[in-house]
């Protein structure tokens, strides 16, 4: 099923607020955020641009299991530098198409070099069983002529 909505409506349906992070700053710092606004991942940004992501994905492979100290240990030495990124006007079915390819959990989108927002693997799901529930309660009064 192709879902033709774009990532510019589906912020708008979720909030469009974002946090960001310095890649000067310690993982712990970032952890810390992550865990106070309930996020999995934040873009890092310098300079007002996006420089890379940091996950706890990242944190668990690239620290933890490292024996590496979040406390003194920088958010550049493990962010991840190649972002999958996306525009305002890709669609949900083109954001699942890449977290799928790519596998990545979080889509930063980007508009004139700006991080406007962040899709997660859970909001394109979210929005696509939204949708197909919304389809086939339409076929369902179709059929019992409700139209």
């Amino acid at each position: 099923m192709e879902i033709a909505t774009s990532a510019r409506t589906l912020l708008e349906h979720k909030g469009r607020d974002v946090w960001t992070i310095s890649p000067e700053v310690t993982v712990f710092e970032a952890i810390q955020q992550m865990a106070s606004k309930n996020i999995g991942a934040l873009p890092v940004v310098e300079n007002g641009k996006l420089v890379g992501i940091l996950s706890e994905r990242d944190y668990m492979s690239k620290v933890a299991l490292k024996g590496r100290s979040s406390k003194e240990t920088a958010v550049r030495d493990i962010m991840v530098r190649e972002v999958v990124t996306v525009t305002p006007e890709q669609t949900v079915s083109e954001c699942m198409s890449l977290v799928t390819e790519r596998r990545v959990r979080h889509l930063p989108v980007v508009q004139d070099g700006a991080v406007i927002g962040v899709v997660s693997i859970g909001d394109l799901v979210r929005w696509t069983i939204a949708t197909q529930r919304v389809t086939i309660e339409q076929l369902e009064k179709y059929i019992a002529g409700g139209y």
